[in-house]
């Protein structure tokens, strides 16, 4: 079906009934991307249209580049689930959320294609620029909701969003020896990196205590800004990478 979409992009039109009103004066700022997870691009979107699924997303990017949009922009979208980023915790009422066909980890994980990159690229710049996101605020599901999520994953390209000026991106600081914080730590030091994950934008207490609560926002970390290595483990690199980004965001943002 082809009719106008929100996007001055090519795009068709395939109506997902799932979706709602969005909350009155809760601002669009965000944009979470997805993969889809399921073996095929047919399965993802018969799923994403499925009233019983209760699931969707406003936008699906296949992996030869095409874009279908399923749920208006001026639609809440049920692509989030139970997330959090800097305190809010209903992302779907103030996000747009794009999935992009991929197996996922479960069904034979691989790299994303050029022309898919692309479209997510110009889909996601377009989206942005009408609705004045912030690059920080453009994420993976996996940031929002590290105890369920893993997707877009290790091997999604976040520097080719970075050229364009979408993300909030520094070159990860490359793996060596030195610190280590891990599971069971205690102490001023893990104080200071829950702390620093929180400011960030993750869901960690402020505890002192390694839990597993901070060990998923690690990995989350890692998956996202530092993929050569995700083990949830703190080592130098993921702390100076870490560093480096808390130094791009605004002290408001």
């Amino acid at each position: 079906m082809t009719v106008s979409t929100d996007t001055g992009l090519k795009a068709r039109v395939h109506p997902s009934p799932n979706h709602g009103p969005r909350v009155p004066g809760v601002p669009v700022d965000m944009v979470i991307l997805h993969y889809t997870g399921m073996t095929t691009a047919e399965a993802a979107l018969s799923r994403l249209c499925n009233p019983e699924a209760e699931v969707s997303a406003h936008y699906l990017i296949d992996e030869d580049g095409g874009i279908l949009q399923c749920v208006p922009e001026s639609r809440r979208a049920w692509h989030a689930g139970r997330s959090f980023w800097k305190g809010r915790s209903d992302i779907n009422s103030r996000s747009i959320g794009i999935e992009i066909v991929n197996p996922g980890h479960e069904n034979g994980y691989r790299a994303f294609p050029d022309r898919q990159i692309e479209a997510v690229v110009a889909l996601t710049k377009d989206i942005c620029r009408r609705h004045d996101i912030q690059p920080w605020m453009v994420l993976g599901h996996s940031d929002i909701a590290p105890d369920r999520k893993e997707d877009p994953g290790e091997l999604f390209p976040w520097d080719r969003l970075a050229e364009a000026g979408i993300g909030l991106y520094v070159q990860p600081f490359p793996i060596g020896s030195g610190l280590f914080i891990q599971s069971g730590d205690r102490g001023q030091p893990v104080e200071a990196l829950q702390s620093m994950l929180a400011l960030f934008g993750y869901d960690v207490g402020i505890t002192g205590e390694f839990d597993e609560k901070t060990r998923l926002g690690v990995k989350a970390f890692q998956r996202h800004f530092r993929p050569e290595k995700v083990d949830g483990v703190v080592d130098q690199s993921t702390i100076e990478t870490l560093h480096a980004l808390l130094r791009k965001l605004p002290s408001l943002a």
